[in-house]
């Protein structure tokens, strides 16, 4: 897989250059505080990833129930060389969030970028993603980039070059985090980043049986759950919470009217938490409510992407049809 040197510049590069342009930001705190606050008390799905909640769910990813990562790991192997034809020579691959980095390399042996250019908030996840690749591809040009991907971006030289294609990767089923209010806003902004003609890339999860889908976020060995209840350990750890952890239970199903995966802390009996000198109570039965994934069909998120400036150009499935790799072009 990995060893050949991508195109560009035969030179071998400087050590990984870092940009840090992370904007003024919320705290987590601020955020449990206000979300603990609604009326659907809430927590964004963010702050799942502390170094447990991380390992946790890389152990997700190998569950026999859950789909995703294979099916696009698949998809991946099967295509990528299709891919890479579509996307041309010389190209500047931008990638959304790093993880284990086993699909971005299918894609960097196939394309051969000329630069690449990772986009996470974390800076230690940066740093070690990176490592692995500078080890692969060690004529690799590597501009990481500190920064929340959600947020408006403008990435200048000498991060990118204004001579060269731009191509934003966006693997995994990330997109389906955001209602579809807010992933429309999101491709908006991709779109502004990339410029007429740049490229997007990006992994959907496809719209399915729902017992294939309640399986996934349902896991026999209870992993899922644990990485949704490592979300009030970590509040205790960091925050000084009193969650009782034994008196919440994990819970996710799909909600066929919006076709989506939604994720629960539901309390099992009436209680009071507290947090910093507030105190929240809770009913029985009562919520937090800490992820939703959407789910599409292949047309709709064409339409989707057409909505917020994009013109689709192919689309890849897996052989069982469970998920979608979308190849589209900013008007």
């Amino acid at each position: 897989m990995a060893g050949t040197a991508p195109a560009g510049d035969a030179r071998r590069p400087d050590p990984l250059c870092l940009h840090d342009l992370r904007g003024p930001q919320t705290g987590f705190l601020d955020d449990v505080l206000a979300g603990l606050a609604q009326l659907q008390k809430r927590i964004p799905p963010k702050y799942f990833y502390d170094a447990d909640g991380s390992h946790l769910f890389e152990a997700i990813c190998a569950l026999p129930e859950y789909y995703p990562t294979r099916a696009e790991t698949a998809l991946m192997d099967a295509h990528a060389g299709d891919m890479a034809t579509r996307l041309g020579a010389a190209i500047q691959l931008i990638e959304f969030g790093s993880g284990a980095s086993t699909k971005t390399q299918r894609l960097i042996d196939a394309a051969r970028p000329s630069r690449y250019v990772p986009i996470d908030i974390s800076e230690s996840a940066l740093r070690e993603a990176c490592s692995r690749l500078r080890a692969a591809y060690p004529h690799l040009l590597i501009h990481a980039v500190c920064a929340d991907f959600n947020a408006p971006l403008q990435l200048r030289a000498p991060i990118l070059a204004d001579d060269r294609p731009r191509v934003v990767y966006f693997p995994g089923s990330t997109i389906g985090n955001f209602t579809r209010a807010e992933a429309r806003a999101f491709l908006q902004r991709v779109a502004a980043l990339l410029g007429p003609g740049g490229r997007l890339l990006i992994g959907v999860d496809l719209k399915k049986d729902r017992a294939i889908l309640e399986a996934a976020y349902n896991d026999a060995q209870g992993v899922t759950a644990r990485f949704n209840l490592n979300l009030l350990e970590r509040m205790n750890r960091e925050l000084g919470a009193d969650f009782r952890i034994e008196r919440f239970r994990h819970r996710a199903f799909y909600n066929a009217e919006q076709s989506r995966i939604e994720m629960h802390l539901d309390s099992r009996i009436a209680q009071t938490v507290r947090i910093a000198g507030r105190e929240f109570s809770f009913r029985a039965g009562e919520s937090i409510h800490t992820e939703i994934s959407c789910k599409y069909g292949l047309a709709e998120f064409q339409d989707l992407g057409r909505a917020a400036g994009f013109d689709p150009l192919a689309v890849w499935t897996d052989a069982d049809g469970l998920f979608s790799v979308h190849l589209m072009q900013a008007a």
